[in-house]
């Protein structure tokens, strides 16, 4: 295989071993969830297929030679015939002029792998969002364990308090069956906190790979930008907003191809050819036609590649409409979780104090156990909401990445092979046969691919 080809393969499979992880960190499940995505994988032959596209309509500017034979008998035989009788020819065919029809197939091919390629842009950005969503719901499934956990046994105490206060007649069996109730309550809720855990465990498994390991904190993803500064970069960067706007310069050239069909087109034929006698005839010609007319066939034709162009100019407005509304929306969901993030660890310290001062007053006798529970339990919702918005911050910093079109692995940094979307292509661009060195060396990339 040419250098070329091996470096191609290494670009297009980005195969990597699979290793039983023992620690995760958010940037380790991004570079798996990048190298083992089945979605990336489907995309990526998605972008070969339409790179062939190209190959094709590059064809058709290249002569094309074919062969043909045959053999006849004759029954009955004219007196002194040959028993049998054939030929062998060799025909070749160039098309000289068809008004540019097929160079503008190129070049629209081209365009549409060019938005493919923003296709596969954006089917990364969605893989690697799902999950960092994957991975901050193991980090909140594992934080309300913990939180259930511990007040499952703050409330065992709270229990044993109400009990002891119970036998020396403080308080009334109401209080204790209240603590009881409260306590019951508790260990349901735990039982759902790991069963979320499980549920998980499992989306991270479907988004990355791969079983987690142990889980680390994450933190937000740097945005410095504002919402305008946002709203620019995605204008000149979102890969929908790009992919839609290769879809409108393709039907542009739609159109002109269209026209060509007004045109008169002009061939070079030449064969060449032997029979059973070893007589050899050859023959060269020139070809030329063009439409007088075609019930209506061709003004159709065009005026349908013109409605399909403004269908992609409006494509276009509508996906840069969606993407403004998207930053707007990112950066709305981010500042919240930010504002919220503020006043639910000021609620957490406010809810401790309140708790610590009525448990210490019901010990002397001035609250209730009602009131213990309650402050308890006002406690715990706090703790929760500090949970949510930790989360909530980091997965909408990143909601702010994808939304400017900056989710990728490229702009991230991961320790990974970057996958080369023009590599197959310039493998392809050419048309390669298949029995030419570079269309062997396709064949085994694809065969390696494959694997």
């Amino acid at each position: 295989m040419s250098r070329f080809a091996k470096a191609a393969l290494t670009a297009l499979c980005l195969t990597v071993s699979v290793t039983s992880a023992h620690a995760d960190n958010l940037v380790q499940t991004l570079t798996d969830a990048y190298a083992y995505s089945g979605l990336l994988v489907q995309n990526r032959a998605v972008l070969r297929a339409a790179d062939e596209d190209v190959a094709q309509a590059v064809s058709q500017l290249l002569p094309v030679i074919s062969w043909s034979s045959s053999i006849n008998t004759q029954s009955p035989r004219a007196p002194g015939a040959d028993r049998f009788t054939g030929s062998l020819s060799l025909t070749g065919q160039l098309n000289l002029y068809d008004g540019g029809a097929n160079r503008y197939a190129v070049a629209a091919q081209k365009e549409l792998v060019l938005g493919t390629r923003q296709a596969l842009r954006s089917a990364e950005q969605q893989v690697l969002f799902r999950a960092v969503q994957a991975y901050m719901a193991i980090i909140s499934a594992q934080e309300f364990i913990r939180l259930r956990e511990n007040n499952v046994s703050l409330l065992q105490q709270e229990l044993g308090a109400a009990n002891d206060r119970f036998e020396v007649g403080e308080v009334t069996r109401t209080d204790v069956a209240l603590a009881q109730a409260r306590l019951a309550e508790s260990r349901s809720l735990l039982v759902q906190a790991r069963g979320d855990l499980e549920q998980a465990e499992a989306e991270f498994e479907a988004a990355v790979g791969r079983e987690p390991g142990s889980i680390s904190s994450a933190q937000p993803a740097p945005v410095s930008n504002t919402e305008a500064q946002a709203i620019a970069v995605a204008m000149r960067n979102h890969p929908d907003i790009l992919q839609a706007q290769f879809n409108v310069a393709a039907s542009e050239l739609s159109i002109a191809r269209a026209e060509t069909s007004y045109k008169p087109q002009a061939n070079l034929n030449a064969q060449i050819g032997t029979d059973f006698n070893g007589d050899i005839g050859n023959s060269v010609g020139l070809s030329f036609g063009g439409p007088i007319y075609s019930g209506g066939q061709i003004a159709s034709a065009v005026r349908q590649a013109v409605a399909q162009r403004d269908q992609s100019r409006a494509g276009l407005r509508i996906t840069t409409l969606a993407v403004r509304q998207q930053v707007a929306n990112a950066y709305a969901v981010l500042q919240v979780a930010r504002a919220q993030l503020s006043s639910s660890a000021e609620q957490v310290r406010a809810a401790r104090l309140a708790f610590e001062g009525i448990r210490e007053e019901a010990t002397l006798g001035a609250r209730t156990t009602l009131d213990v529970l309650n402050a308890e339990q006002d406690l715990l919702d706090a703790r929760a909401l500090v949970i949510q918005a930790q989360v909530a911050e980091v997965n909408a910093s990143y909601a702010v990445l994808v939304a400017m079109g900056l989710m990728t692995a490229e702009h991230l940094r991961l320790p990974v092979q970057i996958y080369d979307p023009s590599a197959y292509y310039d493998l392809v661009e050419d048309a390669p046969p298949a029995l030419s060195r570079q269309g062997q060396a396709l064949d085994r990339v694809l065969s390696a691919i494959g694997q």
